[in-house]
């Protein structure tokens, strides 16, 4: 049914729950898992008081270290997997991303990491639901 998958992970709780069940699907349909961190462009620091460059370096650090976690479950499962940071709005990436690999499913948790984050992942889920050309995964919804 599937042979890949991709998982979108912010590190969040929800991304957490989100890899363990790509993790899992992929485990069961012998599929590739691919990960992908994007790097938020609209970020909640567009002012003059943090420098950009700052915000920029801190978020590519929590993506690879997200990226290193699932790379890490799934190399425990037997999972092959790979993985990319993206810049730019998370569900355009996303799709794009989806797009370029060719996945069978996407898998997203259903919130991010903070409340800005949070809100800007609603759009985001919505976004890649509506636009997605293969079935979506919404996992870690505890509402």
């Amino acid at each position: 049914m599937y042979e890949s998958i991709l998982v979108a992970t912010d590190g969040s709780e929800a991304a957490t729950e989100a890899t363990a069940h790509a993790i899992e699907l992929a485990q069961r349909f012998d599929a590739t898992l691919y990960g992908i961190a994007v790097l938020e462009s609209r970020t909640e620091y567009d002012n003059a008081i943090v420098d950009p460059e700052e915000v920029t370096r801190r978020q590519r650090e929590r993506a690879e270290t997200t990226l290193g976690a699932v790379e890490d479950a799934a190399d425990d499962a037997g999972v092959t997997v790979e993985t990319a940071v993206r810049s730019g709005v998370p569900a355009e990436e996303i799709l794009a991303y989806a797009a370029e690999t060719d996945v069978d499913a996407i898998v997203i948790g259903a919130r991010g990491r903070s409340s800005f984050q949070g809100a800007i992942l609603g759009s985001t889920i919505d976004r890649i639901v509506r636009s997605a050309t293969r079935p979506v995964l919404i996992a870690g919804n505890d509402r």
